[in-house]
């Protein structure tokens, strides 16, 4: 029997290249650091409330619903899905509030009451969004950009769709109510992007939700992976949890085992759902580094931190939506503070998170669970997080309570968090990143970590250090790529 391919890690991208490998006929065995599985999408479970540890936002379900049917299942026999509306909720400092839906007719009534000279601008900013989405997603996404050639194929359409600008600048073009830009620019936030760096490219995120919805995993996102946990053993997939990869080992160029828990398990292939720095950096030995690995340990550049704080209450908040972005009073400068200069602003925009106005299996009675997301810099800040995150939570939680949470603090039933010493310590990114490396233009497609190592044989990669990047639809989307990539099975 040959040897098996191993997956190390059981996020996202991991759990889909378990499948897809399995599908195809490798045998497959899923290393696990952690003693349960989703890495990012773990869960946290206090005092009878369930927290999603990470993704919250579930966008293009058909990436998720492919991989059951890859094995001749139907996902909903494994977790339910349900639209939310509004996409999100956003409050800004003065008062104004915009509810970003998927209805183009409620879209344009809410433009038309906030800014009326942009109605006509959205329409068009759409439509080039969608132009963007057709390239950049649809024939980009699975395609693996393993030579510079491939870049360079793609290239003019890229130019031509003004990709050499910034998400925000790009808007700025048709939106002119500084309002509506933001609303239309934060969202490559969510997979680790400056808005006023990250190439245009990124505006297919609002596409692709524009196309395909905003989705809530009934018993929130644990519930997915718990399904392709299940799916995988159904498929004879060998999982491990509790047991972190410590080397790979390799012989004349090319991986021939890990050593993980204690053991040494021989491999035909590695696919590794972790950050791709970690894994050359530490899994590997000195030896299996070439020089353009070696530069790229030096010189990447990293997204920035996040801060989530977790509590539950003892009151229920039913005027909130699902999802709500409390907009800072400054949005450029604050950025700037978080990239760029590293420091830990007195002010914030927060992303908070009611599963419970869902799902208020959640909760107990009559109570409401929340997750509250910070942007904060990462690790490279220098920040003492030790001393400084129960401080900043309380802040949180006081910015909260004049806001959207009345009365949040002497209702408080349970509450935690976690900063970006839980990324690096925990998740194994480095400088407590929260998205991996940051998906700026000169680090993504060819000028990203590649999804096939060019130099160490039967290497892969999957996850958000690799091509497409972060996000719960560019993970998957990572292992789509590694079918177009990777060996047939060995008999």
């Amino acid at each position: 029997m040959s040897d098996p391919a191993i997956v190390i890690g059981s996020g996202f991208g991991g759990l889909a290249a378990a499948v897809r490998l399995r599908a195809r006929g490798h045998r497959v065995v899923l290393l696990e650091a952690m003693d349960q599985p989703g890495g990012r999408a773990a869960v946290f479970r206090r005092d009878g409330f369930t927290f999603d540890a990470g993704p919250t936002v579930i966008t293009a379900p058909y990436l998720l619903h492919e991989l059951f049917e890859l094995a001749g299942r139907d996902s909903r026999d494994y977790f339910e899905l349900v639209p939310v509306d509004p996409f999100y909720r956003v409050e800004f400092p003065d008062g104004t509030r915009f509810d970003y839906v998927g209805d183009e007719e409620r879209l344009l009534a809410q433009i038309q009451a906030l800014s009326p000279r942009d109605v006509d601008g959205y329409r068009r900013l759409a439509a080039h969004a969608e132009k963007i989405f057709d390239v950049g997603y649809t024939q980009l996404s699975d395609v693996p950009f393993g030579r510079m050639s491939e870049m360079m194929r793609v290239l003019p359409d890229m130019l031509r769709l003004g990709n050499h600008r910034s998400v925000y600048a790009q808007v700025a073009k048709y939106i002119q109510d500084e309002r509506l830009r933001q609303v239309f620019s934060f969202e490559p936030l969510l997979v680790g992007g400056n808005p006023f760096r990250i190439t245009s490219i990124y505006l297919l995120i609002h596409w692709l939700e524009r196309k395909w919805g905003v989705w809530f995993a009934k018993g929130g996102t644990t519930s997915i992976v718990h399904g392709l946990v299940k799916l995988l053993d159904e498929m004879g997939v060998e999982m491990h949890f509790g047991t972190p990869a410590e080397q790979i080992e390799t012989r004349g160029g090319r991986v021939v085992a890990v050593h993980a828990g204690g053991r040494r398990i021989a491999a035909s292939m590695v696919v590794a759902n972790a950050d791709p720095t970690q894994v050359y950096g530490t899994l590997l030995a000195p030896e299996a580094r070439n020089w353009r690995t070696r530069a790229a340990l030096r010189t990447r550049q990293y997204s920035m931190g996040l801060f989530v704080g977790y509590f539950g209450t003892r009151r229920q908040y039913p005027q909130l939506a699902h999802h709500t972005i409390l907009m800072g009073p400054r949005y450029r400068e604050l950025l700037d503070d978080i990239f760029d200069r590293k420091v830990l602003a007195d002010d914030f925009s927060l992303y908070l998170h009611a599963p419970t106005r869902t799902d208020p299996a959640l909760a107990p009675p009559g109570c409401e669970t929340f997750y509250v997301l910070s942007p904060v810099p990462n690790l490279q800040a220098g920040i003492d997080w030790d001393e400084a995150g129960p401080e900043y939570f309380d802040r949180i939680l006081a910015q909260l309570e004049r806001t959207l949470l009345p009365g949040l603090r002497e209702n408080l039933a349970t509450s935690f968090h976690v900063t970006p010493t839980y990324f690096r310590d925990t998740l194994r990114s480095t400088h407590g990143a929260g998205f991996g490396i940051e998906p700026r233009l000169t680090q993504s497609a060819y000028f990203r970590y590649h999804n096939q190592s060019p130099h160490v044989g039967g290497l892969f990669f999957v996850g958000a250090g690799t091509h497409p990047g972060a996000g719960v639809p560019g993970v998957l989307s990572t292992a789509k790529v590694l079918e177009r990539v990777m060996p047939e099975p060995v008999a």
